[in-house]
Parts: C-alpha cells; structure tokens; sequence
C-alpha cells in the first residue's frame, strides 16, 4: 500500500487510502490466486516489467519511422523550393488571401486618390506633399474605422455563415484577426494623418509669406495663424489629439500579454555572498542593497501589472472607442480645407457601420432580457481542477448547433461584462449548458458568488458542491445569483458537419464545445437509425447527417480536470453502440508508460478495468492514457483508416498545439490519399 500511495504521488494523482487499500487487494488477488498471503517476486516482476506488446512495438517503429520521413528534404532548386512553398501556402489561405488583398487594394486606392486630389488643390503651393500624405492617410482613416465594426457584429456573421454559401469563400473565422489587422490600419492612416500635419503642414504654413498665404484665405481666414497654438486649441486640433490618446490606450490594452494578464518582469535571483570573493564589507552592503531595492521594484511593477492589466481592464478600455466615434464625427465636420457639407465624408462612411452595430448591441441587450433564463443548476467543482458547470433552462426560442457558444453574464459580479463560453450540451437537450473554468478575475468571482449558496462542504472533504434556484427564487432572494445568456454566435467547431470524419482535439477546458459535438454526433445516429427502421430514410434533418466516424483526443494536466466530463464520457461509451466515436484521454501529470515510475499505476489500471470496466484515473468507462499524445501516429492512423476521404480536424485550446497540428495536417494531405483540413478556436 505504501508502495502505491507513493506511485500515486509521483504521477501527481489523487487517491483516498480507502481506494489504495482497495487496489492493493486487487493486487493481491490477481497474484497471489492461492491466497498464500504474499506474492512471488517472480510474478510481480513479470506483471510491472512485462514485455512490450507487439502492437505497442509497432506503434515505436511507426513513430520512429515518421520522425525520419517528417524531416524536410530539402530542394536544391530554391525557385522550386519557393514555388512549392507558395503553392502550398495558397491551397491553405486562398481565403485569407482575396481578402487581405481585397482590403489592401482599396486602401491603396483611397489614398492614391486623395493624394492625387489633393496634389492638384489650392493649398499643395504652401503645404506641398504633406497635405497630400495627411488627406491621404485621414481617407484611409475613415475607411478603416467603419470597417472594424463589421467583424464583430456576431448576430450577422452567424447568420451569413449559417443561412449562406458565403462561408465557402469567406473566412468568417478569422474575423477577431481581421479586426487586428484593420487596427494595424487605422494605426498607420492615424499616423501619417497626425504626423504630416503636426510636423509637416502647420510649420509650413506659419511661415508662408503674405503672398503665399493668399490661396489660403478661404480656408484659414483672411488673417494668417498667429501660431502653432492656435491649430491645437481649435476643435479640429483637440478632438484629433484626444482621439490619438484615446486609441492609443485602447489599442495597447488590446495586445495578447496585456490582455491575458501575462506581461510580469522576471524575478531576480538571490545575490550570492560576496565574502568568499574577499570584496570589502561597504562593496557588500551596497550591492544587497540594491539587489534589494530591485526587488522591491520588481514586486511592485508586477503587483501594478496584476491590478491593471487583464481582460477586465481591456474590456473597459476597448469601451474607450465609443468616445472616439463621437469624436471622429466632430472632427469629421469641423475641417480646415473642406467647408461643403456634401465633400465632408465621414458621416458616409460610419453611417451604416454603426448602424449595423448599434443594432446589434440593442439586439443583444433585448434578446438577453426577452429570453430570460428561468431554472439554473449549478456544480462548484473543487480544487486544482476549479471549474463551474452551469445547467440553465434553454429560453424560448433559442436555438444553436453544436460547436458554436454564447455570451453570459451575472449582474452580482458585474452589471456590464458579458463573457463567451463554448455549449457543452447538445442541441436536443433540453438545456443549455456551459462549463467555466476559473482563470481570471470575472470567473473567480463568479465562482464565488455560487459557492455562497452551495451547501457547505463537510470538513476536509473535496466534493462537487451542488445547487439549483428558479428565477423567481432570484428575484425574491438577492443573495442568488441571476444569470443572463445571448447568442448562440458561430464558430469554427460548428462546420463539423461539413465532414464525414472529424478528428476533435481539446486542450484543457478547450474540450467544451468537443462535448457538445460528440452529443450531438450520438443523437443523430440514433435518429438515422430510427428513419431506417420506419422507411424514413430520406426523411428528417438526421438523414442530411454526413458525420460517421469521429476521434476525440482530450489533453489535460489535472487528474482532477477528468471529472468534469465524466458522466458524458459514461453516457458515449454506452450509447455509441455501433463505435462511431473514439475516446482518448490524456492526463499529462501521469509519466508515459514504459516509465517506471508509472508501471504500478499502468498495472492497477489494466487490472481494475479488467475487472470492473472503470478507469482508476478518470473514474469513467473510458480507459485513460498517460503523457501527451503523438500526434505524428494519430494523424498517420486516421490517414491509413480513411484513405480518399476528408477529414476534419477541430482543435480548442491554448495556441500551443496549433502549429504542430496545423503542420501535421498539411503534411499528411499532401503525402497521403487522406485530405487533413485544420480549424482551431483558440483562447
């Protein structure tokens, strides 16, 4: 037993003494069939260093093997070698590719023509060039400001990806990167707008002479600027600088490290005593002196980081940019060189933009009080794995496909924020269910705020604590947190269907919208057995169903993580009668097998499966595996079982797989009959 309690200790496992004594009975039953009271060393050594299988040799030499053939050969020829690379690059991004050049070319062709407009205008004699490159990049300015607003209406993007063929050619996906890069945009036009005329145009125009100066009464005035204060103050200089200041703080906590809390300063090391170096007593106190004030520094930066970094903060500063708007109106109207109302064209180009948002915040706001949440049931999962699952009554008329998610929010933790979660339940059910994990400031006091009405747990105990409340228990009791849901709002996972074998990765809590396909995958099967059993084989939405066969791979650090799903895992592996769907679980805590400090957990593993059907890791029917994936020998299996076929590969994580299962799936389409198509979701 001691032997066991200190295995499950080095693979980071959590184990009662009750199951220990259990699974050391076991041991004792499955070596010692006499009952002698003690086991054989003999015995013991043959079931912990048993020889490897001959599947599990092969599985080596497979792996072996593609690591050898998964190095790139290189091309002599650096034309061909750049000619494939840009074949394959296209085959992969053709749809990425006509829309960035789409955009580029019509801000290219925005500020040429401005440029140009302006190169032949009254003022180019005083202002020159500058003026061109400032009206020039202001036009693009505009074009871009409207048309950041479009990725993220979500209403319209589901609508357009779900009711359209529009998704065939545009990457609706990729509409939060396109949304970056239309900042990269607005930060350039901004740039050359302000720059020109700060540094460029105003000095010039100061100091024109009086006959230079007479083309530009009619737009400054008979009187000539007396100096650079007076284009600051005006209404065109100050709304222009506060709109800068303002973008700039947006757009800075906008970046990845800012706003997922991630940018600390390293911690210094522990300065060594100088003693042994025979340094003098003063040099010695000095230089811990100032090892310590840098620790101080240190601890104090990353404590302001902590405070003031993080999405909370980005998402009330990315609010900034409503201000800029109105602004942008403002300065829109009050120009120096422009004074006809129908040349001022910045109306033109937010008009719809902003209409098409504003609708779609008041839909939001509507949809979220109309169709209102009246039953919640809640499960507070205990540490490390720290999760909250919330079970709530599917509104009237809501509506969703597996894969996609919804925006939640709890007006206890904070009146404003609205926080997306992938659903986890089927569309059958008859619920919607999200599951959070614990990560950030808003979860932590959500969690918090449901752990208040939770049954107190008993003393050392590690249970899932448990409650459930209807809306007018809310409404009654304030202490009951009240929960508001819109959406549903596409996402890459919900395109599953567009494949007969999906291949679904989930890293951590990124297995949330997995659980919800494999669910749905379940439930169609089903219902296409029914229609063939009632000669409805053509009949129904079941029966449009492409999806046969699917494989779900989900990697997680915490053996505790394992519980979250783990009624689903029960309720696939039983339900999938015909072994449509593959389950794999990978707890990383635990050393691969072949490690020694994982035999015994690998030997009590196989023996209590053997005898109850339940994994002693995961506690469900699905037999867990120890370590990471190879991910070369998963994508090598599904090719060598689905030759001529598409496969769908979902990912939902952490960017750190993204590349290597990108990779993967570009290597295996090109080499294989099996054609890999790659979507991630990433957090």
């Amino acid at each position: 037993m001691l032997i066991i309690t200190l295995s499950v200790s080095a693979n980071k496992l959590t184990m009662v003494p009750r199951q220990c004594e259990e699974y050391a009975r076991l041991i004792m039953e499955a070596l010692d069939p006499d009952e002698l009271g003690y086991i054989e060393l003999y015995n013991l050594k043959m079931l912990l260093l048993e020889a490897p299988s001959e599947s599990t040799t092969n599985s080596h030499k497979l792996s072996k093997l593609l690591s050898q053939r998964l190095r790139p050969t290189t091309d002599p020829s650096p034309v061909r070698r750049w000619y494939k690379r840009a074949k394959c690059s296209l085959e992969d991004n053709w749809r990425r590719c006509w829309v960035m050049l789409l955009w580029l070319s019509i801000c290219v062709g925005l500020f040429a023509w401005k440029f140009m407009q302006y190169r032949h205008h009254a003022v180019f004699g005083v202002m020159g060039y500058c003026v061109c490159v400032a009206k020039g990049g202001a036009e693009t300015l505009k074009f871009n400001m409207a048309l950041t607003l479009l990725p993220v209406c979500r209403n319209t993007i589901t609508w357009l990806r779900s009711h359209t063929t529009a998704g065939r050619i545009v990457p609706f996906n990729d509409n939060l990167k396109f949304h970056m890069a239309i900042a990269v945009g607005i930060t350039v036009g901004a740039g050359l707008h302000v720059i020109s005329h700060l540094a460029c145009d105003f000095p010039r125009l100061l100091h024109a002479m009086d006959d230079e100066y007479e083309p530009m009464k009619p737009f400054f005035g008979d009187a000539k600027p007396p100096n650079y204060w007076w284009f600051v103050r005006g209404t065109e200089g100050w709304t222009g600088l506060v709109m800068m200041a303002l973008m700039a703080v947006a757009f800075t906590f906008a970046t990845a490290p800012l706003r997922k809390g991630k940018l600390r300063l390293p911690k210094l090391k522990k300065l060594e005593s100088l003693d042994s170096n025979h340094e003098p007593r003063e040099l010695t106190r000095f230089a811990r002196l100032v090892n310590a004030s840098c620790s101080r520094l240190t601890w104090l930066v990353n404590a302001l980081l902590n405070r003031f970094t993080g999405y909370n903060v980005f998402w009330y500063t990315h609010h900034l940019l409503l201000a800029v708007y109105a602004l942008l109106i403002v300065h829109g109207h009050f120009l120096y060189l422009n004074k006809k109302w129908q040349k001022k064209s910045t109306w033109m180009y937010l008009a719809v933009p902003m209409t098409v948002y504003a609708c779609e915040r008041l839909t939001r706001t509507l949809r979220s009080r109309v169709r209102s949440v009246k039953k919640v049931r809640v499960a507070v999962h205990p540490h490390p794995a720290t999760l909250l699952s919330l079970h709530l009554s599917k509104p009237q008329g809501f509506r969703y496909k597996s894969g996609q998610y919804i925006y939640v929010k709890c007006p206890d933790v904070s009146p404003f924020q609205w926080h997306p979660f992938s659903i986890t339940s089927a569309p059958g059910d008859d619920y919607v269910s999200v599951h959070i994990k614990t990560l950030g400031n808003w979860t932590n006091q959500l969690r918090n705020a449901f752990l208040k009405v939770c049954p107190t747990p008993t003393e050392g105990t590690t249970e899932i604590l448990r409650a459930e409340y209807n809306r007018d228990n809310a409404v009654s009791n304030p202490s009951l947190p009240k929960v508001l849901i819109d959406g549903p709002y596409g996402a890459p996972a919900q395109d599953y269907k567009e494949y007969d074998i999906v291949l679904l990765v989930g890293l951590g809590i990124g297995a949330t919208p997995m659980i919800s396909i494999i669910k749905d995958i379940i439930t169609n099967a089903r219902r296409l057995d029914g229609d063939v059993e009632s000669g409805n084989g053509n009949g129904g939405g079941a029966s449009l169903f492409r999806t046969c066969r699917a494989y779900f791979y989900w990697v997680t650090r915490e053996q505790g993580s394992l519980e979250w799903f783990r009624g689903v895992m029960d309720e696939v592996a039983e339900a999938d009668e015909k072994r449509i769907i593959e389950l794999h679980n990978h707890c990383t805590s635990v050393h691969q097998k072949g490690d020694a400090r994982s035999a015994l957990i690998a030997m009590l593993q196989s023996l209590h499966y053997a005898k109850n059907g339940v994994d002693v890791v995961s506690g469900s029917r699905v037999m867990s595996h120890f370590g990471r994936p190879d991910w070369a020998q998963v994508y090598q299996r599904i090719a060598d079982e689905n030759k001529q076929k598409r496969v769908g590969v979902f990912y939902c994580g952490e960017p750190v797989l993204t590349n290597e299962l990108r990779g993967l799936a570009k290597y295996f389409s090109r080499k294989s009959s099996t054609k890999f198509v790659f979507h991630s979701e990433n957090f």
